[in-house]
């Protein structure tokens, strides 16, 4: 969710544009600005910074994990592979 300062910052800003004849109404206008903008924000769903800093983390670990087991897969392979003409190799062959 968005930061709830920013949030009052922007309010407060909103509703001190407002005509000088309609000062009076500043408050309200302030309050209720704020609860739309929350309930806008909260219906899309936004994720805070430190939430998606989180994320990009795991995100880089992840990739750091994949690439390890990628190679890893890839040096299994290349002995499972060198070894398996050597392998046929040594099999002894039925006569026709």
């Amino acid at each position: 969710m968005i930061d709830p300062k920013a949030l009052d910052d922007l309010a407060r800003k909103v509703a001190e544009a407002v005509p000088p004849g309609l000062r009076v109404l500043q408050q309200d206008l302030e309050k209720n600005f704020r609860a739309a903008m929350q309930g806008a924000f909260a219906r899309m769903e936004l994720v805070t910074r430190e939430e998606f800093d989180v994320q990009a983390q795991v995100l880089a670990r992840t990739r750091s994990r994949l690439e390890a087991l990628e190679a890893r897969v890839a040096e299994l392979e290349s002995r499972v592979l060198g070894a398996a003409p050597a392998a046929q190799s040594d099999t002894p062959t039925q006569p026709d």
